[in-house]
């Protein structure tokens, strides 16, 4: 008889007739385990089916994400070597960017606010008249940006960062605070060097911004309106910008970038896609314009080893001021076979190249041999020597070349504070006072009454509680002498003070309020 199978409640039963041998006894096992194998089976279908794989990045997908943690990585690695500076200003002043009209970035902000500030800083001058001198707390009204260049508590910044600065403070990434002084400044290039009395610090590496390149990425890491820490990116637009007038005599080599910054963004990093310094953060055409400016590395570099060093920057120059023959197309039409060189347009009857046979008009093509087509090429190789060394330039006159001797002088900074000047090879003097050499205009605007050879130093800014300070000493007085021989530039001033003994003081003739007088005064750390 035929075996029968019958489905009842999702089993298999097996049934036979009554006359069915049931002999073979080994088949219900059997059965059984083909039923448990069945389950599994069915089970592992449903556990173990392969999931779906998750579509590969497309080649540009896969690259993007590569960049975006490229950018993620450069932000970690250079946030905590950038600073943010806080800036409390002497009496009477309140950073280049309350009203300060000298100061040559003032015409690159937009009209609005340079009327504001020139507003403020009226209304400031006119409290400050009426107000008596008095101690006063410091109020931290500026800030800006800076970089950790030295592990035992260096740090790079631009000088109008912390010009007329009476207090300064510096904050880490992890909010730690120090009190900073300043080491050094120097005008021409806008930079400046704070100490802060900290070891181990995670200080940022310099970049050869020679190599870097225009279109490569440029990333700028500040305190832009107060707001800590910001990172931003573009590109390097330019280099070799020269964009304030010719007349400032700044030492310009801007690199140019569409990366944002904006005022808070000054004194702090442009870096590269490496982490590396490739430029000082310094300046904006405008406000949300993509046009910034920022110190080549390489500058910012020697300008800072020299302020650390020595606690100021001595820049060789000839005196004269010049022009790209390029930038000079009138001029460039009346010239045969010169295609590149400087035009010097005028020489400063003061300075070195007055001593030598270069006369205005006249071509330069080369220092020492080496080629020089712009005015800031030209500016390079004269800073690059030592103060007093001669020169060789060749020159083109009257399309005749020649070739010139001249020996470099020091540039006459008159901007230079006379204040935390002290070196391990000599010690001077830090006498709470900046200077400025004499002018009838710097006279007219302190309200000063010229002395009678009208020759001497203006006293611009008077340190707090200093040793000027404490003998009365003001704005506006003028210093024609120092230990009784006569001073006509602020580089005198520094000459004499170096001749000084700091111990006994120093003898200070002054014309203070139309009345001649002299005071003795002593390094504030005696």
């Amino acid at each position: 008889m035929r075996a029968a199978k019958k489905f009842r409640h999702g089993k298999i039963e097996h049934f036979s007739a009554a006359s069915t041998p049931t002999h073979h006894e080994t088949k219900p096992k059997f059965m059984k385990t083909l039923k448990s194998l069945f389950c599994l089976f069915a089970l592992a279908g449903v556990v173990l089916l392969p999931s779906p794989l998750p579509a590969k990045d497309s080649p540009g997908l896969s690259l993007a994400r590569q960049l975006n943690q490229a950018f993620i990585e450069v932000a970690d690695k250079v946030s905590p070597s950038v600073v943010v500076i806080r800036v409390a200003h002497k009496p009477g002043k309140s950073g280049w960017m309350s009203g300060d009209t000298d100061n040559p970035f003032f015409d690159f902000l937009p009209k609005q606010f340079r009327e504001q500030f020139e507003e403020e800083m009226q209304k400031r001058r006119e409290r400050s008249n009426r107000q008596p001198r008095r101690p006063r707390e410091p109020v931290f009204d500026g800030q800006g940006s800076g970089i950790i260049i030295r592990e035992d508590g260096y740090i790079l910044t631009n000088r109008h960062v912390v010009d007329e600065a009476d207090k300064i403070k510096v904050r880490l990434k992890d909010g730690t605070e120090y009190d900073a002084e300043v080491r050094g400044v120097d005008a021409q290039s806008d930079v400046a060097v704070l100490k802060i009395k900290a070891t181990g610090l995670p200080a940022l590496k310099f970049a050869d911004s020679a190599k870097t390149r225009v279109g490569e990425f440029a990333i700028a890491i500040g305190a832009p309106f107060s707001l800590d820490y910001s990172v931003t990116f573009g590109h390097v637009s330019a280099k070799g910008r020269h964009v304030l007038d010719s007349r400032q005599m700044m030492d310009q080599d801007f690199i140019q970038t569409d990366a944002n910054i904006n005022p808070g963004n000054s004194g702090g990093p442009l870096v590269n896609i490496d982490g590396e310094i490739i430029g000082i953060n310094t300046l904006i055409r405008g406000m949300n314009s993509g046009i910034g400016f920022a110190i080549p590395a390489n500058l910012a570099r020697e300008v800072a080893d020299k302020l650390i060093s020595d606690g100021r920057y001595a820049r060789s120059w000839l005196g004269v001021g010049i022009l790209g023959l390029r930038e000079y197309a009138e001029f460039q039409n009346l010239v045969k076979d010169v295609k590149d060189g400087v035009v010097v347009r005028q020489i400063d009857p003061a300075g070195p190249a007055a001593k030598s046979d270069l006369k205005p008009s006249d071509i330069i093509t080369a220092v020492d041999g080496r080629p020089v087509a712009t005015a800031q090429e030209l500016k390079n190789e004269v800073r690059a020597k030592k103060i007093g060394q001669p020169i060789t330039l060749d020159v083109v006159r009257a399309n005749k070349p020649m070739k010139i001797k001249v020996s470099t002088g020091e540039y006459p900074d008159e901007l230079t504070p006379v204040v935390n000047k002290t070196t391990k090879e000599e010690e001077q003097f830090d006498l709470g006072l900046t200077v400025k050499t004499l002018t009838r205009e710097l006279a007219e605007e302190y309200s000063a009454k010229l002395p009678e050879d009208k020759q001497g130093v203006i006293i611009t800014a008077v340190e707090e509680d200093g040793p000027a300070a404490r003998k009365g000493i003001k704005p506006g007085d003028i210093i024609t002498e120092v230990n009784q021989k006569k001073i006509a530039s602020t580089k005198q001033f520094r000459d004499a003070l170096k001749q000084a003994d700091a111990k006994k003081g120093v003898i200070v003739s002054l014309v203070s309020d139309g009345v001649s007088k002299f005071e003795v005064l002593r390094n504030s750390t005696d």
